[in-house]
C-alpha cells in the first residue's frame, strides 16, 4: 500500500523552491507573483506551517495529498477555515497555497473575526437600514435579516425543488419549528447547500424579482449563478453599512444580522419547548456551522 509523506514532509517538499533566504528579494524585478520567492525567514516558517494545516486537512479528509491540490479545493478549505480563524492566520494558509499552486487566490474575509466584532441589529433597526436603501438591496436586507444569510448566498437562493440541500450533512426536520414561509436553498461556506425558510411575504417579493434567465455575477473575484434581482456580495455589504450609517448613526457590519437570526430563532426555539443545548444545535444548522460552540458566539 501507498504511503504518504507527513504533511510536514509534504508542505517541506512543495515549497522547497519557492524560497530565496539569503538572495536578493531585487534580482529579478519583472518575476510574476507565481516566480516570486519568499526571503523572510519568519515567512518561510509561516508558510510551511500553514501548508502543513492543508495538507492535514487534505489526508484526513482522503483527498490524497498537496500534489493534488487545486485553486477550488484550496477556496473550499480558506471558506472553511474562515469560520474558525482570524484574518492572519487565514491569509498566511492563502499566501502558503498560492506559492505552492504558483496562482493568485481570492481574498476570503474571516467569518470567525466578523463574529467577534458584529452585533445584533433589532428590527426596527433592520427596517430603518432598509428605508434608507435601494428596493433590490431592501429587500436582501429583510431576507438576510429573516433567514440568517451571509452577503454571497444571497446571491445563490435558489427555490427548493430546483436544488437539494447537501446530503453528507444529517439535517434536523424541527429546525424550522414556530416559523412559517417559503423553503429556498442556498451555497454556503465550503460549498454547503441548506435550506433557508423566508417568510411568505418577503418570499413574494423575492419571486417578483426572479429573473427570466439567471446571470453571472462577480464577486470577490467568485463567479456566482443568481436566479433573483436583489442585492447580494460585496455591494449589498458595502451598501447596507452606509445605509446602517445614514439610519442610525452607526454601523455593526451586515454580518450582524446572522447575529440578529440566531438570537431572535434561540428564543423561539426555547419557547417552543426545546432546551437551549437542542436550539443551539438546530441554530446552528440553519446558519451553516454544525459547530454549536461557533453559534454560541453570536449570542453575546
Amino acid at each position: 500500500m501507498h504511503k504518504f509523506r507527513s504533511p510536514k514532509k509534504q508542505a517541506e517538499q512543495a515549497l522547497r523552491y519557492k524560497f530565496g533566504i539569503g538572495e536578493s528579494r531585487h534580482t529579478n524585478k519583472q518575476a510574476t507573483d507565481a516566480d516570486k520567492k519568499v526571503h523572510s525567514l519568519g515567512t518561510m516558517r509561516n508558510c510551511i506551517e500553514a501548508l502543513t494545516r492543508v495538507a492535514t486537512w487534505i489526508q484526513d479528509n482522503r483527498m490524497g495529498d498537496l500534489r493534488g491540490l487545486t485553486q477550488e479545493t484550496a477556496l473550499r478549505f480558506l471558506e472553511l477555515r474562515s469560520q474558525e480563524v482570524g484574518q492572519k492566520t487565514l491569509d498566511q494558509e492563502r499566501l502558503a497555497m498560492q506559492l505552492h499552486l504558483g496562482t493568485k487566490l481570492p481574498k476570503v474575509s474571516s467569518e470567525y473575526e466578523q463574529v467577534l466584532k458584529s452585533r445584533a441589529y433589532t428590527k426596527d433597526q433592520m427596517e430603518m437600514i432598509a428605508e434608507a436603501q435601494t428596493e433590490k438591496n431592501a429587500l436582501a436586507t429583510q431576507i438576510a435579516y429573516a433567514a440568517g444569510l451571509r452577503a454571497h448566498e444571497l446571491l445563490t437562493l435558489q427555490r427548493q425543488e430546483e436544488r437539494m440541500a447537501s446530503t453528507h450533512r444529517s439535517w434536523a426536520n424541527s429546525r424550522f419549528t414556530g416559523r412559517i414561509g417559503e423553503i429556498y436553498t442556498v451555497k454556503g461556506k465550503g460549498g454547503l447547500i441548506r435550506e433557508v425558510m423566508i417568510p411568505t411575504d418577503l418570499a413574494k417579493q423575492l419571486e417578483a424579482k426572479r429573473l427570466v434567465k439567471p446571470k453571472i455575477i462577480e464577486d470577490r473575484t467568485i463567479q456566482y449563478q443568481s436566479h433573483y434581482d436583489i442585492g447580494g456580495g460585496r455591494d449589498w455589504s458595502s451598501s447596507f453599512t452606509a445605509a446602517s450609517n445614514r439610519a442610525v448613526g452607526w454601523s455593526n457590519g451586515a454580518h450582524g444580522l446572522r447575529h440578529s437570526y440566531a438570537q431572535a430563532r434561540m428564543s423561539e426555539l426555547q419557547q417552543q419547548g426545546f432546551s437551549y443545548e437542542e436550539a443551539l444545535g438546530l441554530v446552528s444548522q440553519c446558519l451553516g456551522h454544525f459547530r454549536p460552540e461557533i453559534t454560541e458566539v453570536y449570542l453575546r
